[in-house]
């Protein structure tokens, strides 16, 4: 069987589109897969017996970026109180949910390395969105600026947490916690220590080395399991509050494609990586040359293996205080995009993985919570897809801006009903600043495209802007320099009247910020993950634009009581 045979025979694309893929890439993922048995099914075809749980009726809720938020109380970062006090804030402007970026554990002995979609580890949370006023804890002077100073709220927030832990706290419950969360979290607290003591991290997490660090600075170990347990009860009041003021999902989080390769979870052997292969994506109209995430290949024959169960613990933890769960792109229930470390995505081939396991356990897992699950199935999608996940009851993840053909944009009418329909996401801009082409500007001064495609797709938004009114049925300048209101509420009413069970607004939209969240393909050039907004949580209720946007989406989707 030559090499090419056997890539296929274990899922591996040996070519894609018009590209062949280089001998050494699939001999590196071969390698890693070892002589197990192949996983990877030949089809998409789903089990009668997998369903993900479905929401009751046509509902609609709120995105926002938790570290965006502003309030007199936080420490320079949205925290879990902001989030609870915006949960109330939108359950009483009639919101069935209350979407944010993934909150996975990130570096916090590194803090700048903001990304929440290249977590260290996603079973666990991220500290620095603990509320320390909740604690007792006094408010230190703090930036108070546009961007979010990660250095500073790190330095600020560890530093009043750990003297309240050595102050004195509750030892049973956190002895409950421990014990419940077992090995990983042990694994966990112990990797955060050793990386604030800026010691060398063993190679065996078992091994003799990193037994030793854990039996010379067991109150460190500890410290960083007990700031797991206390993000972990202000989310769950924060999800409390939002099921409280009657939403009907609560809180609606989302769920990275991966972790860090130098991370906790790939440390400790949790995520089950593949060594030497990076996650990304092929080359496509966003970024030319392709984008390398730098997130480590969960080994989909060492799942098997284990019978999921990394999988299945790192879904329940998303779901412990959820009501909702966005699978980033989801369509590594099916494959992902593999690129041996190092070299060009170009260089990358896709990998399979067992998808009928994989949904079944998501399945299992949002019955078991009453928990609706969305799969973002953006980019490269591949054919059928679609319609196993509309069979497995997750709901497909429709932007506005990609529902669109030569002729126009799709109708209202056309969109699935099992789908969340919205205008944008945590990638794309803001209404107002894809009205003026913001994001074609940005891909351009960081030479993420060519003149002559940035040409084009100036020339295409001009098509967009007058296809968009036509779509939405309103009356408006095409060629306005900023964004008409009635494009805006037109643009509300339009995701509002779609078939689909969810319809999700941007608060960004509403309020700001206007400055895109992440922009794909850079990472310090531009300050991704930090905008931070300008309205205060306790006046969000009251700005003019979140009051008309919301009557217009309560009217569209009444609550059912």
């Amino acid at each position: 069987m030559t090499l090419r045979e056997r890539a296929r025979k274990h899922g591996i694309s040996t070519a894609y589109d018009g590209r062949t893929v280089p001998e050494a890439t699939l001999r590196l993922i071969l390698d890693g897969l070892g002589s197990a048995k192949p996983v990877a099914p030949a089809t998409m075809e789903v089990p009668g017996d997998v369903a993900c749980h479905l929401p009751e009726g046509r509902g609609w809720g709120i995105f926002c970026q938790l570290y965006e938020l502003r309030s007199a109380r936080q420490w320079g970062v949205g925290d879990f109180a902001d989030l609870a006090a915006l949960a109330t804030v939108c359950a009483k402007a009639g919101a069935d949910f209350l979407g944010i970026n993934p909150v996975h554990a990130l570096f916090t002995a590194e803090p700048d390395r903001a990304s929440p979609f290249s977590p260290s580890n996603r079973r666990f949370l991220n500290p620095l969105y603990i509320a320390p006023d909740l604690l007792g804890c006094d408010r230190p002077s703090l930036p108070s600026g546009d961007l979010v100073d990660y250095a500073a709220v790190a330095s600020a927030k560890l530093r009043a947490l750990r003297q309240r832990f050595d102050a004195g706290v509750d030892d049973g419950a956190l002895d409950a916690f421990v014990a419940s969360e077992g090995r990983d979290l042990h694994l966990h607290a112990l990797f955060e220590t050793i990386r604030h003591l800026d010691l060398p991290l063993p190679d065996d997490p078992e091994g003799a080395a990193a037994h030793a660090i854990a039996r010379d600075r067991p109150q460190d170990v500890r410290f960083h399991a007990w700031l797991q347990l206390v993000a972990r009860q202000q989310l769950h009041a924060a999800q409390k509050a939002a099921k409280g003021a009657g939403m009907g999902i609560g809180l609606y989080l989302d769920l990275a494609v991966g972790e860090a390769q130098d991370g906790s979870a790939t440390w400790s052997g949790a995520a089950a990586a593949l060594p030497g292969l990076d996650v990304g994506a092929p080359p496509d109209m966003f970024s030319e040359q392709g984008q390398n995430w730098h997130l480590a290949a969960p080994s989909p024959t060492d799942l098997a293996a284990r019978d999921f169960a990394p999988f299945r613990a790192m879904i329940a933890a998303q779901l412990r205080d959820a009501g909702a769960l966005r699978v980033d792109h989801a369509m590594a229930l099916w494959q992902l995009f593999l690129i041996p470390s190092g070299r060009p995505a170009a260089e990358g081939a896709h990998l399979r993985y067992p998808m009928r396991d994989m949904l079944r356990v998501l399945a299992e897992e949002s019955q078991a919570r009453q928990a609706v699950i969305i799969g973002e199935d953006l980019g490269f999608v591949p054919e059928g897809f679609r319609d196993a996940m509309n069979e497995a009851n997750v709901l497909s993840y429709r932007i506005v801006y990609f529902e669109q053909d030569d002729v126009g944009f799709h109708p209202a009418k056309s969109y699935p009903e099992k789908a969340l329909a919205c205008l944008s996401t945590h990638d794309l801009p803001v209404l107002a600043a894809w009205w003026r082409g913001d994001d074609i500007d940005g891909r351009q001064e960081h030479g993420l495209v060519s003149p002559e495609a940035t040409r084009q797709h100036r020339a295409h938004r001009r098509k967009e802007r007058r296809m968009l009114i036509r779509a939405l049925d309103v009356t408006a300048d095409a060629k306005a320099e900023t964004l008409p209101d009635a494009v805006l509420d037109g643009a509300h009413a339009f995701i509002g009247a779609t078939p689909c069970l969810l319809a999700g607004v941007r608060l960004a939209d509403l309020i700001g910020p206007e400055r895109q969240t992440n922009r794909p393909g850079t990472t310090d050039e531009y300050p991704n993950w930090r905008p931070r907004g300008s309205v205060p949580v306790d006046a969000i209720a009251d700005h003019p634009v979140f009051s008309r946007i919301t009557a217009l989406m309560r009217a569209a989707r009444p609550r059912s009581e």
